[in-house]
């Protein structure tokens, strides 16, 4: 099983091999207060105020503090349902305008497939900077750009030719990016939702990329391994030259289908 001191060797080296501008964040779901690590913020009780979790999320990303969200802390209803804090509102009349569709058919379906833990098995949630936390991690969520992400699903990619699939809602990226990776215990790519950007700071270029703590390890090796043949994120540049210096394998494929090869 991974060490904490493991996961916080990762998530400097994750750090220090994507470039990334923010933490990885080290998240985890409370099933009772004694999970609670003394260090961590809680936001009602310890400094008078509430926030959405895409905020908490960026304190312990940009400031790096360690927030433990419970029900009373939250200003915002999505993580409420999803994190099985509060019941579900299948029926509420202005249930369209909740999740920002046209009429209540709509808002059914989203309703029927909006992803949700089980009701009061959880007591809030914990974050922290990858590299410092002093918990293991249900999750670790990594804000990246596009670039960023490309090098680790090629290293998810080279372990086990396994492709990442996600399903995109342009809403509620605190639950989308948690929640079904916790239920499946899948890799999930989720966009960054208005709240995210407009109260928490998640820049246009950045997506979010949510790997399981049992598949740390294994993006880790990935990421290793590329950086070895040079094909790491910090190795690719970009220059638009014809006739390219290509692998070997492209001039054999290139010999069988009669095309021209470099000499």
């Amino acid at each position: 099983m991974t060490t904490i001191s493991e996961f916080n060797s990762y998530g400097e080296e994750l750090e220090r091999s994507l470039l990334l501008r923010t933490a990885p964040i080290a998240v985890k779901m409370l099933e009772k207060e004694e999970d609670i690590p003394k260090e961590a913020i809680r936001p009602k009780r310890d400094r008078g105020y509430h926030l959405a979790q895409c905020q908490a999320f960026a304190m312990s990303r940009r400031r790096r503090e360690t927030i433990a969200m419970l029900k009373e802390d939250n200003w915002c209803w999505a993580p409420l349902i999803g994190y099985g804090l509060e019941k579900p509102i299948e029926g509420h009349p202005a249930l369209h305008y909740i999740y920002i569709v046209e009429n209540m058919e709509a808002a059914k379906r989203v309703a029927k497939n909006f992803p949700r833990l089980e009701y009061e098995k959880y007591i809030g949630i914990l974050s922290a900077p990858l590299k410092t936390a002093s918990f293991v991690p249900d999750l670790v969520l990594i804000y990246s750009n596009t670039a960023q992400l490309r090098s680790m699903l090629l290293a998810v990619k080279y372990k086990e030719g396994f492709l990442v699939t996600s399903q995109f809602d342009p809403i509620d990226s605190c639950v989308y990016s948690v929640v079904p990776v916790i239920l499946n215990g899948q890799y999930r790519i989720t966009l960054p939702d208005p709240g995210d950007y407009e109260r928490a700071m998640a820049g246009e270029d950045e997506i979010i990329f949510s790997v399981p703590a049992g598949k740390l390890e294994e993006l880790m090796s990935g990421l290793r391994h590329f950086e070895e043949m040079k094909m790491g994120y910090t190795n690719f540049t970009m220059d638009i030259r014809p006739d390219f210096p290509r692998p070997e394998f492209y001039k054999e494929l290139y010999k069988m289908w009669g095309l021209d090869v470099e000499e």
